[in-house]
């Protein structure tokens, strides 16, 4: 049962939940057709804040933020809606 006890460190650890989060919010489809700019700033948000902790580096923060922006643009042309 112990066998995959602390294999990761813990900032990998933080690095895998924060992203979890981050991944959580890209699927919630209930924020993303009610009000699509809650839903990128909040993607956006996570992703600037990931950065400022360190926990991403500058090409996986601009990386999130251009998933970010990619659903928004399909948030607003009513994507889920088809």
């Amino acid at each position: 049962m112990n066998a995959f006890k602390d294999l990761l460190s813990p900032a990998q650890e933080l690095k895998l939940r924060a992203l979890d989060a981050w991944h959580r919010a890209l699927e919630n489809k209930r924020l993303r057709m009610d009000c699509p700019d809650a839903y990128h700033e909040e993607l956006l948000r996570r992703s600037d804040e990931m950065d400022r902790l360190g926990i991403v580096n500058w090409a996986e923060w601009r990386d999130l933020r251009r998933k970010a922006d990619q659903a928004y643009l399909r948030a607003v042309a009513g994507e889920d809606y088809h």
